[in-house]
């Protein structure tokens, strides 16, 4: 819901849509704790991608899936992992007809509890940030540990891309 507490120059609930911000009209759009709260995440991915402008960057900060707190907070709705926004990602759609909304995804980073950040599990599975041929470490932990190796929150970075773009 909305926060009437905030200090923010438009308070809007962003479940409903179009928002009042004509096409390309930011640079930046930081949501933080946002995405996992909305009704329809694609619907708002969709308008945040017509918001801002070509090579703009949407900069999310979410919960991840397997954070120990997410069921603490009933108001959290969606699931994140680090393939949430697969289908938005130009170039690694498996199903390109949900919207035309196009990224290019810079940073995917995976934040976890204490134990697993010492234990420099943290580092390996974020290792594909800079090494991309280390990405099966990022699946497998998806894949198979995140269960017990918990992850705490999740980070995308996704650069707009519009049609004369592509």
């Amino acid at each position: 819901g909305v926060n009437p507490r905030t200090a923010a120059d438009v308070i809007y609930d962003l479940n409903h849509r179009p928002y009042p911000f004509a096409d390309d009209w930011f640079d930046e759009i930081i949501c933080r704790h946002v995405i996992e709260h909305v009704r329809d995440p694609l619907a708002v991915m969709s308008e945040l991608h017509r918001i801002t402008r070509p090579g703009g960057m949407i900069k999310i900060v979410a919960s991840h899936w397997t954070n120990p707190d997410f069921t603490a907070d009933l108001r959290r709705r969606n699931h994140l992992n680090s393939y949430s926004f697969r289908n938005l990602i130009e170039g690694r759609e498996v199903f390109t007809f949900y919207t035309d909304a196009r990224f290019r995804q810079h940073m995917v980073y995976v934040t976890m509890l204490n134990l697993w950040k010492r234990l420099g599990l943290e580092f390996l599975i974020n290792l594909d940030n800079r090494y991309p041929q280390m990405r099966f470490l990022r699946k497998f932990w998806e894949q198979y540990l995140n269960v017990i190796v918990r992850g705490k929150e999740i980070r995308f970075e996704l650069e707009v891309v519009k049609a004369a773009d592509l």
